[in-house]
């Protein structure tokens, strides 16, 4: 008999796991109560256990002190992937970080299913970086090299939308021409599919590196940021006239995977430096506390909510700051989350038609488009794609599961070759 082989959807914002049981995928529970992990991590001050998924972000809503990490995905094929840092009480890479998430993934689906896992089948976008083959090659290398120090002995990838294709295959009729648009936290992958009697064939995949993650930057330096005094001035030292505020700081602080990286001395004193020199010290006071409390992660969470809650349709939704300061808020609309990704359409049509000519399909010969990943909920996901093939049916496959399900599937087709 093979060895079994575990299927994992390592994701930008959630990890799910899953097997081929009785030729069905089965999904683990990876973590109590769910189907999903969130990728998170969180690790101590006083150098205790690393803590994963729910625990972590427990453990920063509860104001523990520590460094709380999300999006590492989106660093792999980087340098700062490799770069020693003094995290959770010792030096260690973010490389080391993600093996010890991938090690602790790998024990908890050991103990659900009682029987030990040496071979992973594990989902990749079809490009980790869109606009550079040579780090988009190292972040895969990156991945492969994590997975084999976590205690995998055979590790094997598949392109996620092409597992999303699989395990959407009892949605569509024989014969059936379908586009999967599949939008995660930090890419955008799209495959177009036929589906036979037997299964689904691939006829072109494409991605490109914008996902969840970008959303949300664009919702907080638009929405958010001003209030920490984004897009102020600054008085010179000697001399007359204003400078601009810098961008980067606020860039990183809308960044996912850059915040734990800015609450450095240098950084602080970068911020006390604009509070001093700044024409309105009182949204730069704001930033400080930002910097001085570790309030990064809590602003983004709230970012995220508002996103949410003014894609829904909240006219009254916006980003509660309170943490920051009592009161503080920002509003965001149905027409303000729209201007602020209104950039990103064209992005998103443009991968869709460039996946469907790889293909060679016309899109009036689109019967459906199956939207899979967490940001594919967006409106403007679901628009674009409609303006991309306005006769196609558009179909909602599991969000946050479509992709390990495939896997699960492709490992049992994998076993019969």
């Amino acid at each position: 008999m093979a060895a079994p082989v575990l299927a994992v959807d390592f994701g930008t914002s959630n990890t799910a796991a899953a097997i081929l049981d009785g030729g069905r995928p089965r999904r683990l529970a990876i973590e109590a109560g769910g189907e999903t992990l969130p990728t998170a991590v969180f690790f101590p001050a006083d150098g205790g256990a690393m803590r994963i998924g729910r625990a972590a972000g427990a453990a920063l809503i509860d104001g523990d002190e520590g460094r709380y990490m999300r999006a590492l995905k989106s660093i792999l094929g980087t340098a700062l992937f490799h770069e020693s840092r003094l995290v959770g009480g010792r030096r260690q890479t973010l490389a080391d970080i993600v093996t010890a998430f991938l090690a602790r993934l790998k024990a908890r689906a050991e103990a659900e299913c009682g029987q030990v896992f040496d071979r992973v089948l594990s989902g990749r976008p079809v490009h980790f970086h869109s606009a550079d083959p040579a780090r988009d090659a190292q972040a895969e290398a990156d991945l492969r090299g994590c997975w084999h120090a976590a205690g995998f002995e055979t590790v094997e990838f598949l392109f996620e939308p092409e597992a999303a294709a699989r395990a959407s295959h009892g949605q569509g009729r024989d014969g059936e021409t379908g586009l999967i648009v599949d939008i995660g936290g930090g890419t955008s992958d799209f495959s177009v599919f036929r589906v036979t009697g037997t299964g689904v064939r691939i006829l072109a995949s494409h991605g490109i590196r914008l996902g969840g993650t970008d959303f949300d930057h664009a919702v907080s330096m638009s929405h958010a940021m001003p209030l920490l005094g984004h897009g102020g001035q600054l008085r010179r030292t000697f001399g007359e006239g204003l400078l601009p505020v810098p961008n980067a700081i606020y860039s990183d602080l809308a960044t996912w995977a850059k915040i734990p990286f800015l609450y450095t001395r240098d950084t602080l004193k970068l911020v006390k430096d604009m509070h001093a020199h700044a024409v309105d010290p009182v949204p730069m006071a704001r930033l400080q506390s930002v910097i001085e409390d570790h309030l990064g992660h809590d602003l983004a969470f709230a970012v995220e909510r508002g996103k949410i809650a003014a894609n829904a349709g909240d006219r009254a939704a916006s980003i509660d700051m309170g943490v920051i300061e009592r009161g503080l808020a920002a509003p965001v609309s149905p027409a303000s989350l729209n201007a602020a990704l209104q950039g990103y359409r064209a992005d998103l049509q443009t991968a869709m038609r460039q996946t469907l000519f790889q293909a060679g399909v016309d899109a009036g010969q689109v019967d459906a488009v199956v939207l899979v990943g967490g940001s594919s909920l967006m409106g403007l996901v679901t628009e674009e794609a409609q303006a991309v093939c306005p006769q196609a049916r558009m179909e909602r496959s599991e969000a946050f599961t479509a992709v390990v399900d495939g896997l699960a599937l492709a490992t049992g087709e994998a076993a019969q070759v």
